[in-house]
C-alpha cells in the first residue's frame, strides 16, 4: 500500500496555494457573517458559488434548504469532504466552522484539479445545523450519504489530534404547564410551571451522582414566567443529556424524564417533553487518520498523539461514523486551553493563524483522498478496520 504519488500530492499543494486567497476570503466572510443552524443562507450561497467550477451543484439536498453537494467523477469509490458552516447564539462562529467549510471545500477542490484522472467521485456535502439541529443525521436519514465510501472532515481546537472520542447526546425539550393565579391575593388558585421546573432542576442535580462519571445532563430555562406577581403558567426548558455511548444516554433520558413527571406531579401541573435527534458515539478510521496525520507532518505540523479520556463535546458526524469510514481529526488553530464554544475562539478562528492552519489541513484531507483513490488496498483496509471495529471510547 503506497497511496498516490509524491507528484500528485505536490500538485495538491500547488492547488491549495493557488486556492489560498479565495479559501481565506471565505472563512473570514462567513466569520463576519455569522448564521444559526438551518438558517446558513448566506454560508451556502457562498461556498456553492466557489464549487460550481468544478463541481455539479445540487442544493437544498435531502430536503434541507442550507444543505448541499458537490458531485465531480463518476463511479466509485466516493469521497466525501464534509463542510459545516453554522455558528453559535451570541458569539458567532466560537466553533470555527468558518475553516471547517473553507478547508473542506479547498480540499475537494484541490483533488479534483490535481488528480482528475484518478478514479472514483468526489464529492462536497454541506452538512447545516450540527449545532443541535442534527443536519447530517437528517441528510443520513434522506439517503444523501448513500453510495459514499468514505467521509473526511476536520475540526479546529487547540492541539492537532488524529483521532479523538465524542459523547453521545440527545436533546430534551420540557414544557411545564400550570394554572395563572395572582401571586398575593389567590395564590391557593394557582398550580406553578415554574415552581414545576424548579423541582425538575433540583431532581437532575440529585440524579448527577448516580451516572456515569463521564455522562454529562445540562440545560437551561427559555421561559420562566412573564411577571414576578404572576403564578407562571407555562415554563419551558432546553436540556441536553450526554454520555459515552447512545445506549447509556438513552438510559440517562429515560431517568430524566422521570424526574420532569414527578416534579409535575408533586406541583399539580402537566409536562410535555420532546425528544431532539440523537447525537452518537465516534468511530473514527484509523486507517484515514494515519494518513491525515502523515500529510499535516510532511508539512512540519506537529501531531499530538490521542487522548481519550473523561467527558467531551458531541456531534452529529458521529452518526455518519457509524455508518461508513469516516474521519474528524483536530487542528490546532489557537494557543493551548483556550476554551471552544468561547469569545476567545471567535477572536482566535478569525486570526492569521488559524487562516494558515486551515490550508495546511486542506492540503493533507486532500492529499488522504488521492491516497485512497490512488490504492484500492489502502481503501480496502479503510473498509476491512470499519468492518471490525467499534467507537473509539475512553479506556
Amino acid at each position: 500500500m503506497s497511496g498516490a504519488a509524491a507528484e500528485i500530492h505536490e500538485r495538491i499543494a500547488e492547488e491549495i496555494r493557488g486556492l489560498s486567497d479565495d479559501l481565506i476570503g471565505l472563512s473570514l466572510d462567513l466569520h463576519a457573517h455569522p448564521e444559526l443552524a438551518m438558517n446558513e443562507k448566506y454560508a451556502a450561497g457562498r461556498l456553492t458559488d466557489l464549487l460550481r467550477a468544478d463541481f455539479a451543484v445540487e442544493e437544498g439536498v435531502g430536503g434541507l434548504p442550507t444543505a448541499f453537494r458537490g458531485t465531480a467523477g463518476a463511479g466509485s469509490p466516493v469521497l466525501a469532504f464534509l463542510c459545516e458552516y453554522d455558528a453559535l447564539p451570541g458569539i458567532g462562529h466560537g466553533c470555527g466552522h468558518n475553516l471547517i467549510a473553507a478547508g473542506g471545500a479547498g480540499a475537494a477542490i484541490a483533488l479534483r484539479r490535481a488528480a482528475p484522472e484518478l478514479p472514483g467521485t468526489v464529492s462536497c456535502i454541506g452538512t447545516p445545523g450540527e449545532e443541535g439541529a442534527g443536519g447530517k443525521v437528517l441528510l443520513l436519514e434522506a439517503g444523501v450519504f448513500e453510495g459514499v465510501d468514505a467521509a473526511l472532515m476536520f475540526h479546529p481546537g487547540d492541539t492537532t489530534m488524529p483521532i479523538r472520542h465524542a459523547t453521545a447526546t440527545r436533546q430534551l425539550v420540557l414544557e411545564f404547564h400550570g394554572v395563572a393565579a395572582h401571586a398575593a391575593a389567590s395564590a391557593q388558585d394557582g398550580r406553578s410551571a415554574l415552581a414545576a421546573m424548579i423541582q425538575f432542576f433540583t431532581g437532575v442535580d440529585a440524579l448527577r451522582q448516580f451516572v456515569p462519571e463521564t455522562s454529562r445532563l445540562h440545560g437551561i430555562i427559555t421561559h420562566g414566567g412573564d411577571a414576578p406577581n404572576v403564578v407562571p403558567a407555562y415554563t419551558r426548558a432546553e436540556f441536553m443529556v450526554r454520555a459515552l455511548t447512545g445506549d447509556v444516554v438513552d438510559d440517562i433520558v429515560g431517568r430524566v424524564e422521570a424526574v420532569a413527571t414527578a416534579a409535575a406531579t408533586a406541583t399539580g401541573t402537566t409536562v410535555r417533553i420532546s425528544r431532539g435527534l440523537g447525537y452518537a458515539e465516534r468511530k473514527n478510521n484509523h486507517v484515514i487518520a494515519g494518513l491525515v496525520a502523515g500529510h499535516l507532518r510532511r508539512q512540519g505540523v506537529p501531531v499530538e498523539q490521542p487522548v481519550l479520556r473523561g467527558g467531551t463535546g458531541s456531534s452529529d458526524i458521529g452518526n455518519v461514523s457509524l455508518v461508513l469510514p469516516t474521519v474528524h481529526p483536530y487542528l490546532q488553530v489557537m494557543d493551548t486551553g483556550t476554551p471552544t464554544h468561547s469569545a476567545a475562539m471567535t477572536e482566535a478562528v478569525a486570526l492569521p493563524r488559524a487562516q494558515q492552519a486551515m490550508l495546511r489541513m486542506a492540503t493533507a484531507l486532500a492529499c488522504a483522498g488521492a491516497d485512497l483513490l490512488a490504492d484500492p488496498e489502502l481503501f480496502d483496509a479503510a473498509r476491512a478496520e470499519f468492518a471490525t471495529s467499534g467507537p473509539d471510547l475512553p479506556s
